[in-house]
């Protein structure tokens, strides 16, 4: 079968299998690789879209109104302080990653809710 590379990738923390493969484990949180698609009709968090994560924001790329948009809308789906939300890289990309300060692998997935 196609597809079954991401098996390889393990949450050393939880020992669970398959990781998804746009989720990296850290010591202290988990790291999401992400594609913004700005103005889109609603803030929503799609299917995962290789080695990204597709996440829709209707704000505009302009003054980091995307990057506050997108941090808001993860706080809200991952209920947890917008404080331990942080974009690590890509401030002025549509390929971010995104830091989740003390978020576990398996609540992360459990709350985003990806396939």
């Amino acid at each position: 079968m196609h597809g079954q590379k991401s098996a390889k990738r393990m949450d050393p923390c939880a020992g669970s299998p398959a990781l998804a493969r746009f989720l990296t484990v850290h010591p202290d949180g988990v790291s999401l690789a992400i594609k913004v698609q700005p103005r889109a009709p609603s803030n929503e968090i799609g299917a995962p879209r290789g080695n990204e994560l597709l996440v829709k924001v209707t704000a505009p790329p302009v003054d980091s109104a995307a990057n506050e948009v997108l941090v808001r809308l993860l706080a809200k789906t991952l209920d947890c302080p917008r404080a331990r939300i942080e974009v690590i890289r890509g401030h002025k990309s549509r390929h971010k990653v995104v830091k989740v300060h003390g978020g576990s692998a398996a609540t992360v997935l459990e709350k985003l809710g990806p396939d």
